[in-house]
């Protein structure tokens, strides 16, 4: 990766956590089976959260959290699975790993 790209995606993805509200939805994500009910239509683990319960869980408003999880999903720290109608976000622990070690290595 050259050094523009690096930059570029480290702070985009720095961008996508300073918010706390997206910050906690990772935080919430990271245990989905203590932190949300079971889903019918989706393994928590495998699919990942309904948006709505996380929305739920948040207290916050459907186009609120849709904003959230996109910056999430653009930055590449959340995996999307669509299937009967709903969307599920999981985290995608490697790209979260390999965040955390770009930056205690740059800085």
């Amino acid at each position: 990766m050259r050094n523009s790209e690096f930059q570029s995606t480290l702070l985009r993805e720095a961008r996508a956590i300073s918010s706390p509200m997206r910050l906690r939805i990772l935080q919430l994500l990271k245990d989905p089976v203590s932190n949300f009910p079971p889903q019918v239509d989706g393994d928590l683990l495998r699919d990942g959260v309904c948006a709505d319960f996380i929305r739920e869980k948040l207290a916050i408003a459907p186009a609120t959290a849709s904003r959230h999880l996109s910056v999430l999903r653009d930055a590449g720290l959340l995996l999307v699975t669509r299937q009967k109608g709903w969307t599920f976000y999981r985290r995608d622990e490697a790209v979260i790993r390999d965040f955390a070690r770009r930056v205690r290595e740059s800085l």
